[in-house]
């Protein structure tokens, strides 16, 4: 399903195709965007529940994952904090981890490019966290992101169209069904080229 470049894995298919492909399920909410240009990851979810305004577990989850793990982040609270910037991002990056989600902010957006982790936040926020034991958060079998649950596992992958996340016992399907959109796309793309009109192609005539 991925392909190893300098700075990640890479799926095989855009998140677009592979949320088509599923069933038009899985897509997390729109406000989860790449910090930079060109963020691009897929692999297993590592889910992570945060307290509001406080990262804690955020450092912990960097620690706790396998290389290759994209940390799924839940945050509580409607406050906007800066829970990730480039401090972690280098950790994250010296782990082999995969990536980030993040229903929350980041800051340092400027150079998180420059370290090349892939991030994804649903906003940018320089106000900054505090790190207390006490405060609760974990590492849950399960995180709900715009009412999408994302468990330990699932395959999560994310570009430029935003993030989508396919439970782990249908990877195989989708990714068949991902291969075969893809080449009746191209032929219809190729028809396209020769002079056929969509409307004739999708058969929306009335």
């Amino acid at each position: 399903m991925t392909e190893t470049t300098s700075t990640g894995n890479r799926s095989l298919f855009s998140a677009a195709t592979l949320h088509e492909a599923a069933g038009r399920v899985g897509a997390l909410p729109a406000r989860l965007r790449p910090a930079y240009a060109g963020a691009t990851f897929s692999g297993p979810a590592r889910p992570v529940v945060c307290p509001q305004g406080d990262n804690l577990w955020l450092h912990r989850g960097v620690y706790a994952a396998q290389p290759g793990e994209v940390l799924v982040v839940a945050t509580t609270g409607e406050e906007e904090y800066g829970y990730w910037g480039e401090i972690l991002s280098v950790a994250a990056a010296s782990r082999g981890l995969g990536g980030l989600v993040l229903d929350g902010g980041v800051r340092d957006t400027e150079v998180l490019g420059q370290v090349g982790f892939p991030v994804f936040a649903a906003t940018t926020c320089m106000r900054g966290t505090i790190k207390d034991p006490e405060a609760g958060g974990g590492f849950p079998e399960r995180v709900t992101i715009g009412g999408i649950t994302i468990a330990k596992g699932d395959m999560v992958v994310g570009d430029a169209d935003g993030v989508v996340a396919l439970p782990k016992a249908r990877v195989d399907e989708v990714l068949k069904a991902s291969r075969e959109r893809e080449d009746k796309e191209a032929s219809m793309m190729a028809a396209l080229r020769a002079g056929a009109s969509t409307i004739e192609l999708m058969g929306l005539t009335p």
